[in-house]
């Protein structure tokens, strides 16, 4: 028999198709990597902590946890982890169960922040839950349903156990007390390094009794997902997922989303690679749209987007851009980029050199790595710089990563990099918002901090950055980073992109597109003009045809360490590397297997800010300034 899981219940909420055999599993995240990456896992072992000693069952099969968990819930009194319940098909294993002669609290443990002090985050004003919270509480809900049916005499009582904000961390090293192993005979992988809450300081991990909500979840029906009330959801999951009913969409009250759509409106699978409204980018009335059963870009008209272009795309412009040159692409004809010469050029005049390429590599953590810190406060563990000269040389110059277990990197990150721009006056670049908010988020933590440099650090920040409250400018640095997808989105456009400006998107376009880039990086770095601190002299950038240097970077190779835990394949992407991270953190590794991840994470990150110098050479070799001419 097919068992409808918690894991499977939360699926459905995301799109009731993930339950059916239709749906590509592949393509969906690696929810052991996402909890490894956010602490989901540590979170849940200090979380057993508050609610010790507990009886762990470790057993995978059905039958034998089910039988496992009855027997100790025979005892009056009992603490279990990872507690087994069966009801028809409804099958669910509980983070923790505490029974109390007839009270049974379930306690779903999230590594997911809230501030306690505020008085409800769950709802709105108005009363219904909050969308970021939805599945969640449904989740929870479907727990307490099956727990209830089991056990109808008892109470049941429904917590979460969540990341408390305002708390901080009374000692040094929280993350490391819980660490990762290679261990195949625990199911989180987590070596325990205490045995009791106290060892740990203060709390910071705090339960939260919503057991009124989560009733009202299932017995009301003013709480509801795809229009469907809890009980509805349940008996339409497991006809989809138990029976492998075949979906009736008019069910699901206007749910469409990337993964159903075409399934939804009957579209033929002559039409999936036909340009469809999901790509179009800053879009959000597809559904809007669906109801006139429009669904693909050559279905819409110029007069849907119709605005006035003042000095740079706007939004409406640019989708109507992507669309005429999208369409137009499906349809086989020539199609040419797009770039704002005029505009752009304006712009680039005004750079100073040396021109600074910068990019950050940075996570959030649930167990904070040193005392007087929060849960989930940024963490700055790496960035790369490169310098482009007038003279057209490119240097990588230099680098930071931080790669020893549980320490606090961002005041020696913030000192190093001041080190590194300091001694010019030239324009630095980020791409996108992230490097702006991460050295935001450090200031803050300098103002409370006792570094004895926080002032130089601090000012040397505000010089580099911009600060807005309440739409408001706080302050705006002589220096402040020069944003190259902003310029993206203002000035260039190709249909390669579809609806992205992501930098691992553009950079693609651009070696497509642009000849001087294409034949420059086709050759060895040691001829053309460029320094790298983690390539040889003849490594080649672009080769063999093949438009994206991400997907020709080394995967970590450790075929000579013995029996690995790092289980890395690739790097080259912000999610590997935040994994990569993690597991350097948290994991008792070797040095030499320490030392190969780092190696990626460097490799990695450099290609990031070299690809920010690919796109600025696009720009001048196309506009013939700062030294490009014909």
């Amino acid at each position: 028999m097919k068992y409808l899981t918690k894991t499977l219940f939360k699926k459905g909420i995301e799109c009731p198709l993930k339950l059916t055999n239709d749906y590509d599993s592949i393509s969906e995240k690696n929810e052991f990597l996402d909890a490894l990456a956010d602490g989901g896992f540590q979170a849940e072992e200090l979380s057993r902590l508050h609610y010790s000693p507990g009886v762990l069952i470790e057993d995978r099969d059905y039958a034998n946890s089910l039988e496992k968990t009855k027997g100790l819930l025979n005892n009056t009194n009992s603490i279990i982890y990872e507690a087994a319940f069966l009801h028809d098909n409804l099958f669910i294993r509980t983070d923790i169960l505490v029974k109390e002669a007839n009270v049974i609290k379930v306690i779903e443990v999230k590594a997911k922040s809230f501030d306690s002090k505020s008085e409800d985050i769950f709802k709105t004003k108005s009363g219904s839950i909050r969308p970021e919270w939805r599945t969640y509480l449904f989740d929870l809900a479907f727990q307490k349903y099956v727990v209830e049916k089991n056990y109808p005499e008892c109470k049941i009582e429904s917590y979460l156990m969540l990341a408390d904000k305002s708390k901080k961390a009374s000692i040094d090293g929280l993350n490391q007390l819980f660490q990762i192993t290679n261990d195949p005979n625990i199911r989180t992988g987590i070596r325990r390094k205490v045995h009791s809450l106290k060892e740990t300081g203060n709390p910071i991990m705090e339960p939260r009794n919503l057991s009124q909500l989560i009733d009202d979840i299932i017995e009301k029906n003013n709480h509801k997902i795809h229009g469907l009330s809890f009980l509805e959801l349940v008996d339409n999951f497991t006809d989809l997922y138990t029976n492998e009913k075949e979906i009736n969409w008019k069910n699901y009250n206007g749910h469409v989303c990337r993964e159903c759509w075409m399934e939804q409106f009957n579209i033929s699978a002559d039409d999936e690679n036909r340009p469809n409204i999901y790509e179009l980018w800053q879009f959000r009335n597809q559904k809007k749209l669906f109801k006139s059963n429009i669904f693909f870009l050559d279905q819409l008209s110029k007069n849907d987007f119709d605005d006035h272009i003042e000095t740079h795309l706007s939004i409406k412009n640019r989708q109507w851009l992507q669309v005429e040159r999208r369409v137009d692409e499906s349809l086989g004809k020539s199609v040419d980029f797009y770039l704002d010469a005029e505009n752009l050029k304006d712009k680039m005049m005004k750079w100073k050199f040396p021109l600074h390429f910068i990019d950050f590599e940075t996570c959030t953590s649930a167990l904070p790595f040193t005392k007087g810190r929060h849960p989930y406060e940024q963490i700055a563990f790496q960035y790369s710089h490169h310098i482009v000269y007038s003279n057209g040389n490119i240097e990588h110059k230099s680098e930071y990563i931080n790669a020893e277990p549980g320490k606090f990197p961002n005041y020696e990150f913030v000192r190093s990099l001041k080190k590194d721009l300091e001694n010019d006056n030239g324009s630095v670049f980020k791409y996108a918002t992230h490097e702006n908010s991460i050295l935001n988020a450090i200031y803050d933590q300098l103002i409370d901090s006792e570094e004895k440099d926080k002032d130089e650090l601090m000012d040397f920040i505000k010089i580099i950055t911009n600060k807005k409250e309440n739409n408001e400018l706080i302050w705006k640095g002589d220096r402040d980073m020069i944003d190259m997808c902003d310029l993206v989105k203002k000035y260039f456009y190709d249909s390669y992109m579809k609806g992205s400006n992501s930098i691992k998107v553009v950079l693609p376009a651009v070696i497509k597109i642009c000849e001087f880039v294409n034949k420059k990086y086709s050759k060895p770095i040691s001829e053309i003009n460029l320094t790298s601190l983690n390539f040889s002299g003849n490594h080649v950038w672009i080769k063999d045809g093949n438009l994206d240097p991400y997907s020709s970077l080394p995967a970590p190779d450790f075929s000579k360490i013995e029996n690995p835990v790092g289980d890395i394949n690739k790097l080259n992407n912000g999610g590997d590397a935040l994994t990569a991270y993690a597991k350097i953190q948290y994991q008792d590794m070797s040095k030499q297997e320490r030392a190969i991840i780092k190696q990626s994470l460097l490799k990695y990150c450099e290609l990031d800010t070299l690809a920010m110098v690919m796109i600025y050479e696009f720009f001048a070799s196309e506009l013939k300034i700062h030294g490009f001419s014909n």
